[in-house]
C-alpha cells in the first residue's frame, strides 16, 4: 500500500526529513552523553564512519563506538547547530557549528547515507576551525596558509 500523499512511498514510511530530524537528535544526545548504546544505536551492522573524507573508517557499531569514546568531548562542553542542506531517501547533507567552551568554533559538513531501517550506514564529516576561515579573511595577499588540522 502506498502513502496517498506521496504514491511512491510506502504507507507508513517516515519521511527524509523527519528521519534526519529525529537522527540528529539521537546523535547530538549521543555526542552529549558518550553513551555507547547510545552511539551504538545510531549506525547499522556494517556501517561506515569517517571522521574525515579519506580518512579510513570506523566500520560496525561497536568499532565506531569505540573511535567516538576514543575522541570524546566532555559532556556540557559545547554547543551544535545544524540545518539541512539536501534531503533524500537515502542521503542527507547537513551545514552545523559547533562551539566549544574552551574558545573553538568549527564549521561541519556531514553526509550521512541511511539504511532501510533509518539507522547510518555511513557517515562522513567535514570540519573546519572558523578560526583558520578568519586568518584566510584577514590576508591581505595570496591564499591563506595552509595549517594541519589541530589535535583533536
Amino acid at each position: 500500500m502506498t502513502d496517498p500523499d506521496d504514491p511512491g512511498r510506502q504507507a507508513g514510511a517516515t519521511l527524509p526529513t523527519t528521519r534526519l530530524a529525529e537522527w540528529m537528535s539521537a546523535y547530538v544526545a549521543a555526542w552529549a552523553s558518550n553513551e555507547p548504546d547510545e552511539i551504538r544505536a545510531l549506525f547499522s551492522d556494517d556501517a561506515r564512519y569517517r571522521t574525515e573524507p579519506y580518512a579510513e573508517p570506523w566500520v560496525g557499531p561497536e568499532k565506531i563506538s569505540d573511535g567516538w569514546l576514543h575522541l570524546a568531548d566532555t559532556p556540557g562542553s559545547f554547543t551544535f547547530d545544524w540545518q539541512p542542506l539536501a534531503i533524500t531517501d537515502e542521503v542527507s547533507v547537513i551545514q552545523g557549528t559547533t562551539r566549544y567552551a574552551t574558545g573553538p568554533v568549527y564549521s561541519n559538513l556531514w553526509v550521512i547515507r541511511f539504511a532501510p531501517d533509518g539507522r547510518a550506514s555511513e557517515f562522513t564529516e567535514w570540519w573546519m576551525d572558523q578560526a583558520y576561515e578568519a586568518e584566510a579573511d584577514d590576508a591581505s595577499t595570496g591564499p591563506a596558509v595552509d595549517h594541519p588540522p589541530p589535535v583533536q
